[in-house]
């Protein structure tokens, strides 16, 4: 079996730690609780360094190898945090706060670099520096980019990154990956369309934001079919519309709407903004009204560097007989892209069976994929940083 003998003998106490985090969710960088676990645990590995408050709530440690003639190190990625959501698994360990709850599986990663980090500190079978980095805030608050900001690809020397993520659907413990671009940029724009209220009975007295709000949601499907090239993709997504008159015979004063956009290519995601705006403008003026847009980027692309793919895949054959290579891109975000902004990595999906979906209330991690994911952490130290 290519799983690790001494990972597949940690499965039950990585599991522990993984059912533990699910017990306790936190938010955003308010990881507290969960980082002085993933510190302490660390430092009881032995490994070398330990450091706190990376990026606010951010923890870093390196693990040396037997020897280190080659100078390589490369990084090793989890996140920690949790979702707003109210939990409707019905597992034991079940979420113990109240609108909070591991539904990306969070809890799974950071157990499963955890438990990498176990068996590298006991091992250390290779030659140059693992760097495990366990960052918060990925769920929106762009965790990664606070990590990098504070210096520490460049403090830690860390010359390619790596991490994956739980993918539900995939068979336990099977791997895919893709080169080039992998996951959506995440833009959000809000709209208020001004207009000037009245009484339903009289629309010509009145300015209707409504009208014009209609006109707006239709025109701005107008990017993706008339000004981006076909063969590109982007998806523009009203997703909140709302008045400020909840009443039958009054038209409001303003409406107020919400959305995402979506695209795999960085040239695309500039040439969408200044249609939008565009858009909101002269659409909301033709009705008489005005249109006022805050227009907020996001996560950027998540682009794989080809090389370390094939690396990556090549290691997860050493693990599992089933890995994609050429696995479909996905409009999800993600902001372990701040980081392959910065160097050179990939970013690959380890199976996790029939589960719900992520982000859905019913949603659990399946500890049954953490030897798999902990061995290719492994593999990933030991093939690239082969021991002297």
């Amino acid at each position: 079996m290519p799983i690790r003998n001494r990972i597949a003998e940690m499965q039950g106490e990585i599991a522990e730690w993984r059912q533990d985090f699910h017990r306790h969710p936190e938010l955003l960088y308010e990881v507290h609780r969960t980082a002085g676990i993933v510190a302490q645990k660390l430092r009881e590995f032995g490994c070398d360094e330990v450091v706190e408050g990376i990026g606010r709530t951010g923890v870093v440690a390196t693990i040396k190898g037997r020897t280190d003639t080659s100078g390589r190190v490369i990084g090793l990625r989890a996140d920690m945090d949790a979702l707003p959501i109210n939990e409707a698994s019905g597992v034991a360990y079940a979420s113990e706060t109240p609108g909070m709850m591991h539904a990306c599986g969070h809890d799974g990663h950071t157990a499963i670099l955890l438990g990498a980090a176990k068996y590298l500190a006991e091992t250390r079978n290779f030659d140059g520096t693992a760097v495990l980095i366990f960052q918060p805030a990925e769920e929106g608050g762009a965790g990664g980019l606070a990590m990098c900001e504070d210096g520490m690809l460049d403090r830690w020397n860390v010359q390619e990154v790596y991490g994956l993520h739980n993918a539900p659907g995939l068979p336990v413990g099977t791997f895919s990956m893709r080169k080039g671009a992998t996951m959506a940029s995440a833009d959000q724009f809000d709209i208020v369309v001004r207009g000037k209220g009245g009484h339903a009975a009289r629309p010509h007295l009145a300015i209707d934001p409504v009208v014009a709000a209609g006109h707006l949601i239709v025109a701005l499907q107008s990017i993706a079919s008339r000004n981006i090239d076909p063969v590109k993709e982007v998806v523009v997504s009203i997703c909140t519309l709302r008045a400020d008159s909840a009443t039958h015979n009054v038209i409001p004063m303003s409406v107020q709407l919400r959305g995402t956009i979506r695209t795999l290519d960085p040239d695309v995601r500039d040439q969408v903004e200044p249609r939008v705006r565009a858009i909101v403008e002269h659409t909301c003026a033709a009705f008489g009204a005005v249109g006022e847009l805050e227009y907020e980027r996001g996560y950027p692309v998540l682009v794989n560097h080809d090389d370390n793919v094939d690396f990556a895949a090549d290691a997860a054959l050493a693990v599992s007989a089933e890995v994609d290579r050429n696995a479909p891109a996905r409009l999800g975000g993600e902001d372990f892209a701040y980081l392959l902004e910065r160097r050179p990595g990939a970013y690959i999906s380890l199976g996790n069976g029939d589960s719900a979906p992520l982000h859905h209330p019913e949603y659990n991690f399946n500890d049954d994929a953490i030897p798999a994911g902990c061995s290719w952490f492994a593999e990933m130290v030991e093939r690239r940083m082969p021991a002297a």
